[in-house]
């Protein structure tokens, strides 16, 4: 297995070469042990995608669930991983932060800071207190011996809050801080993600699905350098479980299993991650 600063540096690397690199978000071992042997380059944790491995809501995770979650992706395969780290589990920048630490100890090489509180009735923090919570993480990640990749979010297009001017004042506040990486899910459109990035000098991250109808190549054409999904390739995994399903409950029937992938491609593509 590849030492975490491997891993690390890997993941830096991919960062600053051409174009734009996809990063899938698998939601447990097993899917991680998959997207390595099909030949993905680097993972990402994703929140909603783990929370319903538990029966769960996003959101309704422990820092120690997700902390032990961040630890079997990471061991699962030599690939660098990423984690979403939610709002770091604390509303206050130092609490927030030490679990960057924490996370870096279960032995991910990157991670995520939100600026969305948690709170439905006021769910993005202020600017002033976001921008301390993305500092206090970034001096926690540059407290380590390995080049941690710190992102930071900001999450008004998921949270009713179509702004894109003040999402742009929160990323370009974010990246003088010290982030890596900037990252604003909910984008729809190749033009914004233009002129998010156009605004930036720092890797942009972009959940790509949302964007509608386009390619790697556009966004990447469009100054995006991370495509991630978040927790819709979960979700995708789960359309064909419930026609399966629905398919022995309403008719009787078993013709779900024509399509079921082999055994021994499962064991291929697990050899293939080790």
């Amino acid at each position: 297995m590849k030492t975490q600063k491997e891993k690390a540096h890997t993941f830096c690397a991919l960062h600053r070469r051409e174009g734009a690199f996809l990063i899938p978000n698998p939601w447990d071992a097993g899917s991680a042990k998959l997207l390595a042997g099909l030949g993905f380059e680097a993972l990402a944790t994703t929140s909603a995608g783990f929370a319903h491995t538990l029966g769960r809501f996003d959101g309704e995770v422990s820092r120690q669930e997700k902390l032990e979650h961040c630890r079997l992706l990471a061991e699962a395969t030599d690939l660098p991983v990423s984690a979403d780290l939610e709002n770091g589990f604390a509303h206050e920048p130092e609490q927030a932060a030490e679990t960057f630490l924490l996370a870096a100890e279960a032995g991910v090489v990157g991670g995520s800071i939100e600026d969305f509180s948690g709170d439905r009735d006021q769910p993005i923090y202020d600017l002033s207190q976001a921008v301390e919570r993305v500092h206090a993480a970034v001096e926690a990640a540059r407290s380590l011996d390995f080049p941690f990749t710190l992102t930071a979010r900001a999450e008004n297009f998921l949270h009713d809050r179509p702004d894109l001017d003040d999402t742009l004042r929160r990323l370009q506040a974010f990246e003088a801080v010290g982030a890596d990486v900037l990252y604003a899910p909910g984008l729809t459109t190749l033009e914004d993600v233009r002129t998010v990035t156009s605004a930036l000098s720092k890797p942009v991250n972009v959940l790509a699905p949302f964007v509608a109808g386009a390619t790697v190549q556009d966004l990447a054409d469009a100054g995006a350098k991370r495509l991630s999904v978040g927790a819709l390739l979960g979700r995708a995994v789960l359309t064909p479980l419930l026609e399966a399903s629905r398919e022995m409950l309403d008719r009787g029937e078993f013709g779900w299993t024509a399509k079921a992938t082999s055994g021994e491609e499962v064991q291929r593509l697990f050899a293939g991650a080790s």
